[in-house]
């Protein structure tokens, strides 16, 4: 490691090859809390390329732990985190309010290593097992729609460095591979990233699988998901495309809306008002838009206002209430 590290201070890159061996070691405890922390940290002063990324993408997929629900062919909807604005759970939310819509979702999440509450984090807040069982794992999507792997089950790697990431608690490359290593690989991915660049590293690398469909979303104020707080980008196959809330009928919100509270606790309650539809409105509309992408996604020929009512629906029928609560009732 020492000679790499000499490397990659030096400005250089790795080839594919040697970013896979290096994720591979890590996983394997070859490598001490600080050379792994000096590593993470080179990738907070440059972007990580291409080869970099799929060369660290190849390694985690191939020692993940397999899980077999592709012939669900769910979604995942997902954001890269590190984006420093301490958001409420919404890509969580927006996967029970998809399900609550009768699709099928496949969530892949961690414990929060730049926010208070990340995806393990709520579902822990509820008393959620987690398991790589693969038949508890589908008897939850098929009979809640949703199934929920939390990644440092399926991969040795995420397990390793997880210290790491939390002791440092800025955003690094792990949360822009995280998206990218669902263990089921899922056809259907929604990805909310915090700047453009990333963006577009990503929709190369989707761009490589054919049968794939994928929304990218990015707020241009900075946050990972569609935020309503200003202006915001969906890119997908067919493109690039700007939006206004106001063009989607939705109001501009302020910021402190979104904010997730200081405590996994304080997350968690913001999580059950919005499925009980007892948020406020902001809380309630950024759901909402988030999950119409991922209908969306899903089904390109509806229009985005049709998504858009699916996922209000969802929420006012309470049946993304229903879905949680039966979600629970498999997975406690």
């Amino acid at each position: 490691m020492k000679e790499l590290l000499y490397r990659l201070f030096e400005h250089q890159y790795l080839d594919r090859e040697e970013a896979k061996t290096v994720l591979t070691n890590m996983a394997e405890g070859k490598y001490n809390d600080a050379q792994i922390a000096a590593f993470v940290t080179v990738y907070l002063m440059r972007s990580i390329t291409v080869d970099e990324l799929m060369g660290f993408r190849e390694a985690l997929l191939e020692m993940r732990v397999p899980v077999s629900l592709s012939e669900y062919d769910p979604i995942d909807i997902v954001g890269t985190g590190g984006d420093n604005h301490n958001t409420f759970n919404i890509s969580t939310l927006s996967c029970f309010v998809v399900a609550g819509a009768g699709y099928k979702v496949a969530k892949h999440g961690n414990y929060g290593a730049t926010s208070v509450s990340g995806a393990s984090n709520v579902m822990e807040q509820h008393g959620v097992k987690f398991t790589r069982d693969n038949d508890l794992l589908r008897r939850s999507i098929e009979e809640s729609n949703i199934a929920y792997l939390h990644a440092p089950l399926f991969n040795l790697a995420l397990k390793a460095v997880a210290p790491v990431r939390k002791s440092l608690q800025v955003r690094s490359f792990f949360n822009v591979l995280g998206p990218l290593v669902n263990p089921i690989q899922p056809r259907h991915n929604v990805l909310g990233v915090f700047n453009l660049k990333m963006a577009r590293l990503y929709y190369y690398l989707y761009q490589q699988e054919k049968e794939s469909t994928f929304s990218i979303v990015h707020s241009l104020d900075g946050y990972d998901e569609i935020s309503l707080t200003t202006d915001f980008k969906v890119i997908d196959g067919t493109g690039e495309k700007m939006f206004t809330p106001e063009e989607i009928g939705f109001q501009r919100v302020p910021q402190a809306a979104l904010y997730g509270g200081d405590t996994p606790e304080q997350a968690a309650i913001i999580f059950d008002d919005v499925l009980a539809n007892r948020a406020t409105e902001a809380q309630k509309n950024v759901v909402i838009i988030n999950s119409a992408v991922g209908i969306h996604t899903i089904h390109p020929e509806l229009s985005l206002s049709a998504c858009i009512d699916q996922a209000r629906t969802s929420i006012d029928s309470g049946a993304a209430l229903h879905t949680f609560k039966k979600f629970l009732a498999l997975n406690q």
